[in-house]
C-alpha cells in the first residue's frame, strides 16, 4: 500500500507542475494578452476567457492528484480491505458450515453406531433373561418334582404305618374274640404270628 502511495505520489507530480504552468500562464494571459476573438465572442453574447479557462485546467490538475492522493486512494484501499475482510469472513463461514455438516455426519453415523449396540445389548439382556428364566423353571420343576416324590414317600410311609397300625388292631381283636369264645388266654407270640400270618394270605393288596 506504501508503495503504490509513492508510485501514485511521483506520478502526481508532473501533473502538478503542469497545473501550475497552466495556472501561471492562464493568470498572465487572462490579465495581459488582449485576444480578439474573444471580444467577439462577448459581442455575440457569449463571454469568454482563454487565461481563466486554462488557469481552471491547471487548478484542475493540481486538484485532481491531490484529491486522489488524500481522498480517492484510501477509499479504494478501504474497499478493498473491506472486500477482502468479507471474503475472509465468507470463507471462514464456508469452512464453518463444511466443518458443522462433518460433525453432523459423524453425529449421524454416531448415532446409528450408538442405536445398533443398544439393540445388540438389549436383544443380548433378552437371552439372558430367557436363559435365566428357563434355568429357573427348570430349578423349580426340579424341586416340584423333589417335594412330590418326598410327600409320595411321605404318604407311603404313612400309609404303612396306619397299616401296620390296622394289623396289629386286627390281630389285637382276633386274639381278643377267640379268648372270648374259648374262654382261654390267646394272646402270646405264636398265636400273635399265626393270626398275622393268615391277615397276610387274605389282606388284599392296595
Amino acid at each position: 500500500m506504501s508503495i503504490e502511495k509513492k508510485s501514485n505520489g511521483s506520478s502526481a507530480i508532473p501533473a502538478i507542475i503542469i497545473g501550475v504552468i497552466l495556472m501561471v500562464a492562464g493568470a498572465y494571459v487572462s490579465y495581459n494578452v488582449d485576444i480578439a476573438f474573444e471580444n467577439t465572442l462577448e459581442h455575440q453574447g457569449v463571454p469568454l476567457d482563454i487565461g481563466k479557462t486554462i488557469s481552471i485546467i491547471g487548478v484542475f490538475l493540481i486538484l485532481f492528484p491531490i484529491i486522489k492522493f488524500f481522498f480517492l486512494t484510501p477509499l479504494q484501499d478501504a474497499i478493498q480491505e473491506r472486500t477482502q475482510s468479507l471474503e475472509a469472513t465468507f470463507a471462514e463461514a464456508e469452512s464453518l458450515r463444511k466443518e458443522m455438516q462433518n460433525m453432523r455426519s459423524e453425529y449421524e453415523q454416531r448415532l446409528v453406531s450408538t442405536e445398533a449396540n443398544a439393540r445388540d445389548q438389549i436383544q443380548a439382556q433378552i437371552r439372558e433373561a430367557q436363559t435365566l428364566r428357563a434355568s429357573l423353571m427348570a430349578e423349580a420343576t426340579q424341586r416340584a418334582d423333589e417335594l412330590v416324590a418326598r410327600a409320595q414317600q411321605e404318604i407311603e410311609a404313612e400309609k404303612q404305618k396306619a397299616i401296620t397300625e390296622i394289623r396289629m388292631q386286627v390281630v389285637d381283636l382276633t386274639l381278643l374274640a377267640s379268648e372270648r369264645v374259648l374262654g382261654e388266654n390267646m394272646d402270646n407270640e405264636r398265636n400273635r404270628r399265626l393270626v398275622a400270618e393268615f391277615i397276610d394270605k387274605v389282606e388284599v393288596p392296595a
